[in-house]
């Protein structure tokens, strides 16, 4: 995970499209330029990164969720290299390079005049007091974290399935909302152990104000692909990969004997109706069936 220092999010805050994509860029060069050094593991690897930009609380707290795969293709790609088990790359080496190579597109962006401030920060749009704000965090180590691997597919899937659609708060941790105040559950990872688990109550226009501050730009994509991953030769990279691996071949789904659905003896259980089976598919086969668009309603006045 990869993860801004304060002053950064601050003027984030209304740069979201440039910022997050930096940070985006930068975290992703940094990971691959580490893993491609011969005395780091020295292989070509792949990866999907996906953004947030809250904390527990919805405030603003911009970072990078990422999944790596253990290890990466050979620089000519004759091998498999694996990092080893508890290990994957030094994150106080990839601290120190996210740091340079963000801050290094940050003035890049600046002396482009693609940056916006107002308010308090209304006077960066200098270049010398924007080199002053931001001379401290060249000094500072900025927070880049690696966790423990998967136990297995099932996890993988499971973690997915958690973070890529996630929005700032679920319906889950909501717990009384009315005209004046909203109250939610919140982690505070300042404290250890089951204390961090609380409620906090907020003003309902501060609640609405903190969940609108993380919808994104119309457009931006906060789930991104690189490397071995990346949308151009990812159907290669993964067969080449599977190959060196020994893995066997994913399964395809069984072609449909006809193109009539089956109806289910038992109504569903919700409207009545009759369930139909629109696919069949093996287990590790990806589905093919799309949704038949529904006609549009029209209602008729009869009074």
């Amino acid at each position: 995970m990869y993860t801004l220092p304060a002053p950064i999010s601050d003027i984030a805050y209304t740069n979201k499209a440039v910022i997050y994509d930096l940070l985006l860029k930068a975290s992703a060069e940094t990971t691959l330029t580490i893993a491609a050094t011969r005395r780091h593991l020295g292989a070509r690897i792949g990866f999907m990164s996906v953004l947030h930009t809250w904390g527990s609380a919805l405030t603003h707290h911009p970072h990078v969720h990422m999944v790596v795969p253990g290890g990466g293709l050979s620089a000519d790609g004759s091998k498999w290299i694996a990092c080893r088990p508890d290990y994957f790359l030094c994150v106080e080496v990839l601290s120190a390079l996210f740091r340079r190579l963000f801050l290094e597109m940050l003035v890049a962006a600046h002396d482009a005049g693609r940056l916006q401030f107002f308010g308090d920060h209304v006077g960066l749009a200098d270049r010398a007091a924007f080199n002053a704000y931001i001379a401290p965090l060249r000094d500072i180590d900025w927070v880049v974290y690696a966790k423990e691997p998967f136990a297995g597919p099932e996890q993988v899937l499971r973690y997915l399935s958690r973070y890529t659609h996630r929005i700032a708060i679920s319906n889950r941790r909501l717990i009384a909302a009315d005209e004046k105040s909203v109250t939610f559950k919140y982690k505070d990872y300042r404290i250890e152990g089951p204390g961090r688990y609380t409620t906090m109550t907020l003003d309902t226009h501060e609640f609405i104000r903190r969940f609108l501050m993380h919808v994104l730009p119309k457009g931006f994509h906060r789930i991104r692909h690189y490397g071995l991953l990346a949308n151009g030769n990812r159907a290669a990279n993964i067969a080449k990969a599977r190959e060196l691996l020994a893995m066997p071949a994913p399964v395809k789904a069984p072609e449909p004997e006809n193109d009539e659905p089956c109806v289910l003896p038992r109504p569903c259980p919700c409207c009545g109706g009759r369930m139909l089976i629109i696919e069949t598919f093996a287990r590790g086969a990806t589905p093919r069936h799309k949704a038949t668009p529904m006609p549009p309603v029209i209602r008729i006045d009869t009074s």
